[in-house]
C-alpha cells in the first residue's frame, strides 16, 4: 500500500476545518450564489457563516471515519482512504447545505431551486472551489509532519559503506552485540523488527549516551521498561513486545537508578 502524507493530529484537523469555514463564507459572500445577491450587507452576516459553519461541522463529523480508516489500516495512511474520506466528506456535505437552504433560506418561498439545479448550478460548483482548499491543506499538514519525523531520527551508522538505520528515538528498544554486528530490535509501526549493523556496541552507546547499559552485550532504551523480572537469582528487565534483558550486577546499580528516575 503506497503511503500517502498524512497528519493524525486533532488539532490540526480543527485548524482545517476552520480555515474551511472562513473559506467557504468568503467564498458565499463575493461570489453571490443561493440568491445571495438579494440579501443585504446584514443578511449576509447573518445567513451564510452557518454555511460555513455547516462545512466546518461535516468536516469535523467526518474526523471519526478517518480515525477509523487510520486504525483499520495499521496507521498507514493511503490515496484510496484520502479519496474515501473526501467522497463521504462531500456527500455528508451535500446533504446538511441542501438541507440548510431548504429549512432556513428559502423556508416558506414558493419558489426554491430544484434538486438538480442546486446540485449541479450551485452546490458542484462551489465544492470544485472549495474541496482543493481542503485536499493542499490536509496534504501539506501530512508532508509536514513527514519531515518533521524525519528530521527527529536517529541514525545507527554501520562501520565503512555498511547499512545503517534509521528510526525514531522512541521506536528503538535495544540493541545487542553479536559478533562484529550489532542487533537492533525497534519497531516498525507498532511491528518488532531486528536489522544486525556491523559496528561495536561501545561505539553506538557513545552515539547515544540516552541508552543505558544493562550487560556487556546489551544496550536499551529506558523508554521500552515494562517490569523487573529475576529469573534464577538474577535481576533483568522485561521491555517492550515482551523482550528480555539482562542486567549484570556491574550495572545493576546505575540500571535502577536511571530506569525508577526515568518512569517516576
Amino acid at each position: 500500500m503506497k503511503k500517502y502524507p498524512f497528519d493524525a493530529s486533532l488539532k490540526h484537523h480543527l485548524l482545517v476545518g476552520l480555515a474551511l469555514a472562513i473559506w467557504i463564507f468568503i467564498f458565499l459572500y463575493f461570489t453571490e450564489p443561493l440568491d445571495v445577491n438579494e440579501f443585504g450587507d446584514r443578511e449576509k452576516l447573518i445567513y451564510l457563516p452557518f454555511y460555513g459553519l455547516i462545512g466546518a461541522l461535516c468536516y469535523i463529523i467526518m474526523l471519526p471515519l478517518q480515525n477509523f480508516l487510520y486504525k483499520r489500516s495499521d496507521k498507514q495512511w493511503s490515496l484510496k482512504n484520502e479519496i474515501i474520506f473526501n467522497l463521504a466528506f462531500i456527500v455528508f456535505s451535500f446533504v446538511l447545505a441542501r438541507t440548510y437552504y431548504v429549512y432556513v433560506i428559502v423556508y416558506g418561498e414558493s419558489n426554491p431551486y430544484t434538486l438538480w439545479y442546486y446540485t449541479t448550478s450551485i452546490f458542484i460548483p462551489a465544492i470544485v472551489t472549495i474541496l482543493p482548499i481542503v485536499l493542499a491543506g490536509r496534504w501539506a499538514l501530512g508532508k509536514y509532519k513527514n519531515k518533521r519525523l524525519e528530521e527527529a531520527k536517529i541514525e545507527i551508522q554501520g562501520e565503512g559503506n555498511y547499512e545503517s538505520l534509521r528510526l525514531l528515538f522512541n521506536d528503538l528498544i535495544c540493541i545487542q552485540s553479536s559478533d562484529n554486528y550489532v542487533e537492533v530490535s525497534f519497531l516498525d509501526n507498532n511491528t518488532l523488527k531486528k536489522q544486525l549493523i556491523r559496528n561495536k556496541l561501545s561505539v553506538v552507546e557513545s552515539s547515544f549516551p540516552e541508552l543505558i547499559r544493562t550487560h556487556r552485550s546489551f544496550l536499551m532504551n529506558p523508554y521500552h521498561f515494562q517490569s523487573w523480572k529475576t529469573e534464577n537469582g538474577k535481576l533483568a528487565i522485561v521491555a517492550s513486545n515482551a523482550i528480555f534483558i539482562p542486567i549484570s550486577k556491574t550495572y545493576s546499580t546505575a540500571v535502577k537508578t536511571t530506569i525508577n528516575s526515568t518512569t517516576n
